[in-house]
């Protein structure tokens, strides 16, 4: 088992668990959640097996569901931006993603942040709109999505940032 293989494990077991310990509690005025766990599927290596990628996304879904009570909303956004990812790589990262050379911490943080913001807003769009399913609510899931799309965003750059080594 190589250090890559060992770090998703580790990440997937501890973002789990921080995200059912700690942060499915946090709930500022009713709308803002925040929802760190995705960061295993934003950082999860380029270049590994794209099938293994969407079932391990299924089962980083399916665990926040199975703690959380939710009934499958976390496994299908889980899912959907684990099948997105190549294409909002791509328009992030441009030519660096195309020559699969990508390593997250050396990317810009600019580019970063546009990666994240895209993927965490889709994710919590479709958790939210699975989440309440009423069409006549949809101003209420508009303000769930944009507001604990921001809070997580800022989130996942600060962790990114803290456990982030630097190779240049």
């Amino acid at each position: 088992m190589n250090s890559v293989n060992l770090n998703s494990i580790i990440r997937f077991v501890v973002l789990i668990l921080a995200q059912v310990l700690v942060f499915s509690n946090i709930n500022f005025m009713g709308t803002i959640n925040p929802y760190p766990y995705i960061l295993f599927i934003l950082l999860f290596p380029i270049n590994n097996n794209r099938t293994l990628f969407i079932f391990l996304s299924f089962m980083l879904g399916l665990f926040v569901d199975l703690f959380s009570n939710s009934g499958g909303v976390h496994a299908a956004a889980c899912v959907t931006i684990a099948f997105i990812r190549p294409p909002v790589l791509k328009f992030a990262f441009g030519m660096v993603y195309e020559h699969q050379t990508i390593k997250f911490n050396n990317t810009e943080f600019g580019n970063r942040l546009i990666y994240f913001s895209i993927l965490v807003f889709i994710h919590h769009l479709i958790m939210f709109t699975l989440e309440i399913f009423n069409i006549s609510n949809i101003i209420l899931v508009l303000q769930k999505t944009l507001f604990s799309s921001i809070f997580t965003i800022i989130l996942c750059a600060l962790i990114s940032i803290l456990f982030s080594t630097k190779q240049r």
